[in-house]
Parts: C-alpha cells; sequence; structure tokens
C-alpha cells in the first residue's frame, strides 16, 4: 500500500503500522506522530494500523530561542 510519510510517497505491506512507517524513514527520537492528523501515542504505534491513502507526520521537537 502507499502512505505518505512526511509527505513523500513510500511503499509499506499491506498489514503496516504506524511502527513501520517510523522504521520506512530511520526516524530517531525525539519525535510525535501523528496519522490524518490525530497524534498517536508512541505506545500505540506497533497497535496502529495504516491503511491506504493515509497521510503520517513524523515530527522532531526544535529548540533554540
Amino acid at each position: 500500500m502507499k502512505v505518505l510519510i512526511n509527505q513523500q510517497t513510500h511503499e509499506l505491506d499491506s498489514d503496516a503500522t504506524l511502527a513501520d512507517a517510523v522504521a520506512a524513514i530511520e526516524a530517531r527520537p525525539p519525535f510525535a506522530a501523528a496519522v490524518n492528523t490525530q497524534f498517536v501515542p508512541k505506545t500505540q504505534y506497533a497497535q496502529h494500523p495504516l491503511r491506504d491513502g493515509d497521510q503520517v507526520e513524523i515530527i522532531a521537537p526544535v529548540t533554540g530561542g
């Protein structure tokens, strides 16, 4: 299936979860993730199924001032 991860198309297995999307882009902590604009707690990444066409955002905090 195709999903958008940070606005780039990625091909994932049909049974992929949010954890698979995080692994696909090799995201390094700290970060937060949302699927279709809905925040998903880190403890739910492996249980959160993705569907074809989902939009995943993986956002790292910005520090400084």
